[in-house]
């Protein structure tokens, strides 16, 4: 296999909550290895258009509420009408609300499953018929989470949709696998990101979690570019239903 494998010209990603963070980090990543990008999200998108069209990139923003139960269709035209198609999703919007169960409102618990699980599914779903409208499949890829495999506390609706998320993941690859539609997870451990403030700023907290990971500090959100891009590309074209972690090693302790 040659570099080739893993470029990403002629592509058109469709990246959501990519103004900041992890978004931000992969949606720059896959213009890098040579996608244009359309952004999906409410905040603005200036550093992210300014570090993808400074590779040489085109890019689109797309302002919509996702938690909001917005035209997800309508989303996919957007991308399309602005840069011609759509061959790669990446499902990373996703908001946390922390809470102990007992206390849990039905607010932060309806809030959460609808960003985090229920606008993946029907993102996907349009990104998938538009997919197989252009003829030449495309890559799904959504943000799952430690949460898809461990319980965590004070998250529960988090946990609820992360664990949601790596099951809708298999179920997806299994119906559209043979129709030329990868889709695939990354789980990303501890990330320094505005969703993790709060447990850095608490000193044990900090301490505690920075000891369990192998490799002994927080991930920075340019690292989980890689693990984007090879599942966008060709070299991962035998890769359906698979939860890849990136997390400094985080599971295997």
């Amino acid at each position: 296999m040659n570099d080739a494998a893993f470029r990403l010209e002629g592509k058109v990603a469709l990246v959501t909550g990519a103004s900041t963070g992890l978004g931000q980090a992969i949606a720059v990543g896959l213009a890098r290895a040579g996608a244009d990008v359309a952004g999906v999200g409410r905040s603005d998108f200036a550093d992210t258009e300014a570090a993808i069209t400074g590779s040489g990139r085109r890019f689109h923003a797309i302002h919509a509420d996702l938690g909001g139960r917005p035209d997800h269709a309508g989303i996919v035209r957007a991308a399309v009408a602005a840069l011609g198609r759509v061959d790669i999703l990446v499902n990373n919007a996703g908001i946390i609300r922390r809470n102990d169960a007992l206390e849990f409102t039905e607010k932060d618990w309806d809030e959460v499953m609808d960003l985090n699980l229920r606008s993946v599914f029907f993102l996907s779903q349009a990104a998938a018929k538009q997919m197989l409208a252009q003829g030449h499949g495309g890559k799904i890829i959504n943000i799952a989470s430690m949460l898809s495999f461990q319980g965590g506390i004070r998250i529960a609706s988090y946990t609820a949709s992360k664990s949601g998320l790596a099951g809708l993941t298999r179920l997806l690859a299994c119906e559209w696998a043979a129709r030329g539609i990868n889709v695939n997870a990354i789980a990303p451990g501890y990330f320094v990101t505005s969703n993790t403030a709060a447990l850095r700023a608490d000193a044990s907290r900090n301490r505690d979690i920075v000891a369990r990971i192998p490799a002994g500090r927080w991930g920075q959100p340019s690292e989980l570019a890689g693990a984007a891009v090879f599942l966008a590309s060709g070299a991962s074209d035998y890769v359906h239903g698979a939860i890849l972690p990136v997390d400094g090693g985080w599971l295997a302790r």
